[in-house]
């Protein structure tokens, strides 16, 4: 019986961290397949998710996000929200944004979790015209 409760308790666990995107992530560039940078996901008292840049991988032309239309503008890239506002809806994370600092352009954001992966979507008005990037657990 012991067993059986401990099987259960651990898959239960698994199941929940199966679908949090919380913790430290490795972003991957979708043009080069090279390490970018780590971004830090986690849960504001909103009940929403937002992620920052915590460590640059790759020596950015500028450290500063110069493309950046809002309040990110000119900001240091180390430290610099990029997610901003998703929501858990089953297993999908969404109703959110994403920016890409390279370009200063923020998409509206889809992120589901397969195992040590997120798949994370940016695109813009519909779905069918984005890009997607697989991060990889960094911690």
């Amino acid at each position: 019986m012991k067993r059986l409760i401990l099987a259960f308790a651990l898959s239960f666990i698994g199941v929940i961290s199966f679908a949090q995107i919380e913790g430290k992530w490795k972003t991957i560039d979708d043009e080069t397949g090279k390490a970018k940078s780590i971004v830090e996901i986690w849960k504001k008292s909103d009940g929403k998710y937002y992620g920052k840049i915590s460590q640059l991988l790759i020596k950015p032309e500028n450290a500063n996000c110069v493309a950046c239309k809002d309040d990110r503008k000119n900001k240091p890239l180390v430290g610099l929200e990029i997610i901003r506002g998703l929501s858990k809806d089953g297993n999908e994370f969404t109703g959110g944004t994403i920016t890409d600092p390279k370009k200063g352009k923020t998409y509206k954001c889809t992120i589901t979790r397969d195992g040590d992966k997120l798949n994370v979507r940016g695109y813009l008005g519909i779905s069918l015209l984005g890009r997607d990037q697989t991060w990889l657990k960094a911690d």
